[in-house]
C-alpha cells in the first residue's frame, strides 16, 4: 500500500480526557479497537481506564490506522466498528483504493451507509496501474478497430492526458471513473 496505508486491524486510539489534560498530564493508554467487539465495548474500556473520575469527558489525543469522519477529538463514529467489519473484507490493493476513493469524493463514513459506498466505489473503481499512460494504452489495446501500422505512431502520452482531463481520475496509480 501507499505511504498513506491504513491497516485497520492495527487501529488504534490514545484515550485521555479533558480534566486531565487541562491539569497538565496526557496521561492515557493505546486501546486497540479490534480488543474490543463494539463501540460501546470500547467506551466501557475508556470508563475502565477513567475511573478515577466521576464523569470523563474522553480525550483521543492520537490516533492510528482509522480512516477519516470515523474520529475526532472527543468522538467516534456509531458505525465505526460496522465500517471496520466490512472493510476487513476488501484486498489491501482495494482498501487502499477505496480510501483513495472516499477521500477524493469527500464521502464521509459516519453519514453513509458502508454497504452503499463500497457498491459506489466498485461501479468508479477501474484498476490499478503503474502510469496513467499504462491506462491509455490497454484502452487503446482493447480496441479492435486500430490497425497495428495506427498503434505504432499512438501518442500514448497525449491520450492519457486527454483521459485524465475529463473521463478518468488518479491517485497513486488506482484510476477511477469520473
Amino acid at each position: 500500500m501507499a505511504t498513506n496505508q491504513i491497516d485497520i486491524t492495527q487501529a488504534s486510539i490514545y484515550v485521555g480526557t479533558y480534566a486531565k489534560y487541562n491539569d497538565g498530564s496526557i496521561f492515557g493508554k493505546w486501546l486497540k479497537l479490534s480488543d474490543y467487539a463494539d463501540r460501546n465495548e470500547f467506551y466501557e474500556a475508556c470508563a475502565e481506564l477513567h475511573s478515577d473520575e466521576e464523569d470523563p469527558e474522553y480525550m483521543f489525543q492520537n490516533f492510528e490506522h482509522i480512516p477519516k469522519g470515523l474520529i475526532g477529538e472527543s468522538w467516534l463514529s456509531e458505525n465505526t466498528f460496522e465500517v471496520f467489519e466490512t472493510l476487513e473484507n476488501l484486498s489491501d490493493n482495494n482498501l487502499e483504493a477505496f480510501l483513495i476513493w472516499c477521500d477524493n469524493n469527500q464521502k464521509d463514513f459516519s453519514n453513509n451507509d458502508i454497504d452503499d459506498l463500497i457498491s459506489d466505489f466498485e461501479n468508479d473503481y477501474v484498476g490499478f496501474y503503474d502510469s496513467d499512460e499504462d491506462f491509455a494504452r490497454e484502452l487503446v489495446e482493447q480496441r479492435h478497430d486500430l490497425s497495428d501500422f495506427a498503434r505504432q505512431y499512438f501518442d500514448y502520452e497525449a491520450y492519457a492526458h486527454d483521459l485524465f482531463c475529463g473521463s478518468y481520475w488518479s491517485r497513486d496509480g488506482h484510476v477511477f471513473n469520473n
